[in-house]
């Protein structure tokens, strides 16, 4: 389909041609006779500038080259190399996000978009909105950043189902750290069944699903899809080139590794990505892998180590203003000062990330639509520090918000922890029936380790 302008005329429209042809022959001061010959005559130089007649290829070649302009040009009315300049400046402000500030280069992708809506330049301006959709992500604006890879989409409906993944990927994360789990389990699921259904496995598409499913299975319980999702990951990376790609590849096979007790080998699968991330000058990744490590020496028992990463994941975040993602950072790390002994600093870092009152209501920077599992694990550590203090009914307060904001995510496995905690509680307090109905609850979610209701896993393509 044919690209529109400015103001919706399709450029390549025979009264959109004429009107170029005119103009540009009227400032080189030539007559219709000398642009036209010898090929053409006057006349029909004539009927083609009123619009009457859609020039051939042949006739465009020939006008251009008397003109002196390009063939792209004159047929499109862009100026020559405009794509060129574009997409190099679209590199540019992808460089920007990655060892800048999200906003600083939203804004240059927002100006390059609308360039590209003025050229009808739709590859570019998909490129445009991928960019400011994760320069959204980076900035926790999650509904913002759905409708930008949700744009995508439809700007490259009629290309193949590869060239969307990457919005796809963004919708599902975007939906993802809001809390919908399930649903970002759904996008990506659907998404690899129907690259295998048209037998396009194309390897970039495939690792980009499977490393982008591994954070919603975990968080839902769903460990061997996670494991196996890992393990496909890993047979595809060789077959990818793009050294971004394998570093977040080995970021998140991490996890899975942490889940099954083999830390020796996440950090090692860490340390492969950081120095990729590196080399790539990509911050924000960068600090995604100190967050990861602080969680391995946490997991350890070496708490000393895991505060020290995590304070680097922090400051590095908080330097880029990736506001969501230093939030949740700070979850993790509150919970090591916990540990630590630190109980102070650690409730003065997690009581300014939550939403007004235990309920999880009002404007806080955490909550039900933004970060629900990092907000139900600020909530449970509130509640462990009062627990700790001997005040139970804000604990209480603090361990319910949780269930709610947990159970409302799926978030299987930290429910069935959560639940033990709210019945101990219940139980000390003289609460039995309800202490037994949140252990239910709790055995629930434990019933069946490693499932989930998310239905059959996605086929296995041939690697």
């Amino acid at each position: 389909m044919a690209e529109n302008g400015p103001e919706g005329a399709r450029l390549d429209d025979p009264a959109e041609i004429g009107r170029r042809v005119l103009r540009l022959r009227t400032e080189r001061g030539l007559t219709q006779r000398q642009l036209a010959e010898p090929a053409y005559t006057p006349a029909y130089v004539s009927t083609l500038e009123s619009g009457k007649v859609r020039p051939s290829e042949a006739a465009l070649r020939h006008l251009a080259g008397r003109l002196g302009v390009g063939y792209e040009e004159l047929a499109t009315g862009r100026p020559a190399r405009l794509a060129t300049d574009l997409r190099l400046r679209l590199t540019d402000a992808r460089r920007a996000l990655a060892t800048g500030a999200p906003e600083d280069a939203a804004a240059v992708f927002r100006a390059l978009h609308e360039e590209a809506v003025a050229h009808g330049l739709l590859p570019e301006q998909a490129t445009a909105l991928q960019g400011l959709g994760d320069c959204l992500l980076e900035s926790g604006e999650l509904t913002d950043a759905r409708d930008c890879f949700a744009a995508v989409e439809r700007l490259l409906a009629d290309e193949p189902l590869p060239r969307r993944v990457p919005a796809i990927r963004g919708r599902a994360t975007a939906h993802l750290l809001t809390g919908e789990l399930r649903y970002a389990c759904y996008l990506l699921e659907t998404t690899l069944d129907e690259l295998d259904a048209a037998g396009l496995h194309d390897p970039d598409a495939l690792l980009l699903l499977y490393t982008a499913s591994i954070a919603p299975y975990m968080d839902m319980g769903a460990h061997a899809r996670a494991a196996h999702a890992a393990e496909l990951a890993l047979a595809l990376a060789p077959r990818v080139s793009d050294p971004a790609l394998v570093a977040h590849m080995h970021r998140g096979v991490a996890r899975t590794l942490i889940a099954e007790g083999r830390t020796a080998e996440a950090d090692a699968s860490l340390a492969k990505a950081q120095e990729l991330y590196r080399q790539l000058h990509i911050r924000t990744e960068l600090a995604h892998c100190h967050w990861m490590r602080g969680y391995v020496h946490a997991q350890d028992g070496d708490l000393e180590g895991a505060e020290s990463e995590l304070r680097t994941a922090r400051d590095m975040l908080a330097s880029k203003r990736a506001a969501l993602f230093t939030e949740q950072v700070e979850v993790e790390l509150a919970d090591v000062l916990r540990r630590r002994g630190k109980t102070d600093e650690a409730e003065a870092l997690l009581r300014p990330l939550l939403t007004s009152g235990a309920d999880g209501a009002g404007t806080g920077p955490l909550g039900a639509e933004r970060g629900a599992v990092h907000a139900g694990g600020a909530h449970r550590l509130l509640g462990l520090i009062a627990e700790e203090r001997g005040d139970t009914e804000t604990a209480e307060e603090h361990y319910c918000a949780a269930l709610s904001l947990l159970e409302r995510s799926s978030a299987a496995g930290d429910l069935a922890d959560l639940c033990r905690l709210l019945g101990d509680l219940l139980r000390r307090t003289g609460r039995v029936e309800a202490a037994l109905d949140a252990y239910r609850t709790g055995l629930g979610h434990r019933a069946a380790p490693g499932t989930t209701t998310l239905g059959p896993a996605p086929a296995t393509p041939p690697l």
